[in-house]
């Protein structure tokens, strides 16, 4: 299994993902006052109910990569489906590549 990140850098990468989400306001919401009451209900440990050593550690790294992962998706929906159909020229472009410039050319020509 690999390493953790310890509790408080993930609740500052939680806390950064709301930041992201919901503008200056995160503060407010109910999704940041909960995470910082289980936070700070969990501080002592997971192992006083007998449950597994890091599995509040775990939940709450599972749930920062759940939001870091939906806002990258997000972001990579909007720059390639928000535009509908593409032309040829601007599908190629946003691979990388060029058209040919002349019928039976390489494209890197000029």
């Amino acid at each position: 299994m690999a390493a953790l990140s310890p509790p408080l850098r993930v609740l500052r990468g939680i806390l950064k993902e709301l930041r992201a989400i919901q503008g200056p306001a995160y503060k407010r919401s109910l999704a940041h006052n909960y995470i910082m009451e289980q936070f700070r209900k969990n501080e002592v440990t997971g192992e006083r109910y007998c449950r597994a050593r890091h599995e509040s550690n775990h939940d709450s790294h599972t749930y920062l990569c759940l939001l870091a992962s939906t806002r990258t998706h997000m972001a990579l929906h909007e720059l390639y489906h928000s535009k509908g159909e593409h032309s040829t020229k601007s599908a190629a472009a946003m691979v990388g590549l060029r058209l040919p410039t002349q019928p039976g050319g390489k494209g890197w020509e000029k």
